[in-house]
């Protein structure tokens, strides 16, 4: 079962963005704090937190970074109050963009998914605009190179857990879970001892489309660009076919 998917090119480029910028220890504090709100500063009880602090350590975030960020959290009253707020809107030639922030000032997130959109000849659009493109799928991917099984058996193996789909691309494997499978996939490749470059439910298009236009590239780029400094922004996905 092969199949289309832009996940590693975004991916690649947004995290080469964010460690440049350190940005991606700012994200993960900002999960940490809202999980631990959410469930307690126990990871062995709140599987939200574990999986927040397992993404942590694969990003390198030293563990006395990871502690005191659950404690601060923990402490009653202390820290900020995050919340989520999701924007949906165009780029150039109607390209749809969903960005997902993490935000303790509505005003100042506003304003800067705004700026990003104006500036790349974008404009934001009302919720449920372009959100109904994609759909909520669990990801997993899993480098050629870095897996010791066969094509066949990785499959049977992520279709035996639970998995939708598996896709065969150039240079990895893709595969796609509910969002309520995910974890149990995600769990059962890695009690494999399978090595996961990426895993994570997110938003992916229905179908990709193509800019033919320079200018047009350009702009949707400093969108994504934009977006990517400021960070509240957790999460952009869209439907561009970067190929």
């Amino acid at each position: 079962m092969s199949g289309h998917s832009k996940f590693a090119n975004i991916k690649h480029k947004k995290e080469k963005n964010d460690a440049a910028k350190g940005k991606i220890f700012t994200i993960i504090g900002r999960e940490i704090a809202v999980a631990v709100k959410e469930g307690g500063p126990d990871p062995n009880n709140n599987f939200k937190l574990a999986q927040v602090v397992a993404k942590a350590k694969a990003a390198n975030m030293p563990n006395d970074t990871i502690e005191r960020g659950i404690k601060k959290a923990a402490g009653a009253g202390d820290g900020a109050n995050y919340e989520t707020i999701v924007y949906e809107g165009y780029g150039p030639s109607g390209i749809a963009i969903i960005v997902r922030t993490l935000t303790d000032n509505k005003n100042r997130t506003a304003a800067a998914v705004r700026a990003a959109f104006t500036k790349g000849g974008g404009n934001i659009g009302t919720p449920g605009c372009v959100s109904f493109m994609f759909d909520e799928k669990g990801q997993i991917l899993i480098d050629k190179e870095d897996c010791p099984m066969e094509s066949d058996d990785l499959m049977m193996e992520a279709l035996d857990a639970g998995a939708e789909d598996f896709r065969e691309e150039e240079d990895h494997y893709e595969v796609i879970t509910s969002p309520e499978a995910f974890y149990e996939v995600e769990k059962a490749l890695k009690d494999k001892g399978i090595a996961l470059a990426e895993a994570e439910v997110t938003q992916l298009p229905q179908t990709y489309v193509k800019l033919t236009n320079e200018k047009d590239v350009n702009a949707l780029e400093r969108i994504l660009d934009l977006l990517d400094e400021s960070d509240d922004v957790q999460n952009v996905y869209h439907n561009w076919d970067e190929d």
